[in-house]
């Protein structure tokens, strides 16, 4: 029987989703395949305690889904996913001080920072002004000159924050809190480059496009991708692992959603040593130990504002917070983690029942950590909200090795598919002019570990499926917009 399929894509994530959509519009025959029951990746959800309380399992709130330049041309509202809003963008509570807070407002922001806030001010200002440059820069393969209005004001300030610095740039606690829990998103050593980079991409957007979580959960932006490559004839198949890339037949391409040590065992020996011996070399971050509540009553914050934003950082200082991140990067605990903390009901008042509601919290933790979360981001918690413990109807807990086992592409716990080092984000898997195609025919790779890496911005699936449109079909970049 001839194949009906023009191209292939393992792995159902983001960016393997976007790969689908922008390959399926541009009439495309494309397959899915997908080795967990459901679609989604680091989109998926499940009622994991009580069937009418709905859990995000990965990510809960997505700043680069809002700035995303694949998600903004493929219209997310137009596709029935609401982004909401809470009050206070992010929050970063200090032992013994006033809470950090970034509000929508940047003027309320620098207004709540005191004397740093001329300060806050002008350090964000330029990049609130050019956030579409900012995010088009930012969130590009680094091959083409998207965004480089945006390079003059971005550079120097990278520069300065991603090197010790920053210790300068500030003279009260709260703000350089604010940017230091923004920059350990990074899941690296601080001060980095990188981690600058992230730091001042997720906090301009705190003041522009926001950190919006979507209506009843992530999984409506994996339901709003895949109905849309469906809507185009594509197809999706789940709970079959690819485990070679001959079972795919003879596709014109094949797209991976997958991390480089995936894509080792999928290729076996076809992969000339010149990139195999690079991809081998490949390194994974720090690992995620993930922790979800169901709890009783709002998470009982000793300062109420902090009560009032979508995301919550929990580290201490800045100076805290960059200890802790270098030593995860250095594979060793020291001290208390970094915990992010979404009670997704703040934002979203529809996805709390009478006296139960989610919670949803990470620690960066060493690679490969093997210890049940729960306590330890129990105890975290507690330290800034006395009394959370006593909320708590039912927790579940993912260490780091348990994520590896959960999805192989979370190499020892590694939610980000790869380090965030210098190098790696600008030479991710390995050094190529095109880092998406592989030296196999037809074969391109669109996971995170390459640019423009971690995030739920369908970027790396955009530019690979972009590749291999002009590479193997000859057709150029369809519209992603409308029906």
């Amino acid at each position: 029987m001839p194949n009906t399929v023009d191209a292939a894509v393992v792995g159902s994530g983001p960016n393997g989703l976007a790969a689908a959509v922008t390959l399926a519009r541009a009439g495309l025959r494309v397959a899915v395949h997908e080795a967990a029951d459901t679609i989604g990746g680091g989109l998926r959800g499940a009622p994991l305690f009580a069937s009418d309380v709905h859990h995000d399992v990965c990510a809960a709130v997505h700043p680069m889904a809002a700035a995303s330049p694949f998600f903004r041309a493929f219209g997310l509202a137009g596709r029935g996913v609401e982004l909401l809003h809470a009050p206070l963008a992010y929050a970063h509570p200090l032992p013994g001080a006033p809470p950090a807070l970034a509000w929508r407002s940047l003027d309320a922001t620098c207004e709540g920072l005191g004397a740093d806030g001329p300060r806050w001010r002008r350090l964000l200002e330029p990049l609130v002004t050019r956030t579409e440059d900012v995010t088009a820069l930012l969130l590009s393969g680094m091959r083409r000159p998207a965004g480089l209005r945006a390079a003059p004001a971005l550079a120097p300030r990278v520069l300065r924050h991603g090197t010790r610095l920053t210790r300068s740039a500030f003279r009260g606690e709260q703000a350089p809190a604010l940017l230091a829990g923004a920059a350990a998103h990074a899941v690296g050593p601080l001060p980095s480059l990188p981690g600058a980079a992230i730091g001042l991409l997720m906090a301009h957007l705190a003041h522009t496009t926001g950190w919006p979580l979507p209506r009843g959960g992530s999984h409506r932006i994996a339901r709003a991708l895949a109905d849309d490559i469906t809507a185009h004839g594509g197809t999706l198949h789940t709970g079959h692992r690819v485990t070679d890339l001959r079972e795919l037949g003879p596709v014109r391409a094949v797209l991976l959603d997958v991390s480089p040590t995936a894509l080792l065992a999928l290729a076996g020996d076809r992969l000339p040593r010149r990139y195999a011996r690079p991809l081998a070399r490949y390194r994974y971050g720090p690992a995620a130990g993930k922790a979800d509540f169901l709890v009783s009553a709002p998470i009982p914050w000793t300062d109420p504002e902090v009560g009032r934003a979508g995301t919550v950082h929990l580290g201490g200082s800045a100076a805290a917070v960059h200890r802790q991140e270098t030593a995860n990067a250095r594979g060793g605990a020291d001290g208390t983690p970094f915990v992010l903390v979404v009670d997704p009901a703040v934002t979203d008042p529809g996805r709390a029942r009478p006296g139960r509601r989610p919670v949803w919290a990470y620690a960066h933790l060493p690679p490969g950590d093997e210890r049940d979360p729960v306590p330890l981001i129990t105890g975290v918690i507690e330290r800034y909200a006395p009394g959370f413990r006593d909320t708590v109807i039912a927790a579940r807990g993912m260490s780091g090795a348990d994520y590896a086992r959960y999805n192989p592409n979370y190499v020892a716990g590694d939610i980000g598919t790869g380090a965030v080092t210098l190098r790696q984000s600008l030479l991710r898997p390995v050094p190529r002019w095109d880092p998406y195609r592989t030296p196999l025919p037809g074969v391109y790779l669109c996971s995170a570990a390459t640019p423009p890496g971690p995030g739920v911005h369908g970027m790396c699936g955009l530019l690979a499926a972009r590749s291999a449109l002009r590479r193997e079909f000859g057709l150029p970049l369809p519209a992603l917009g409308g029906g």
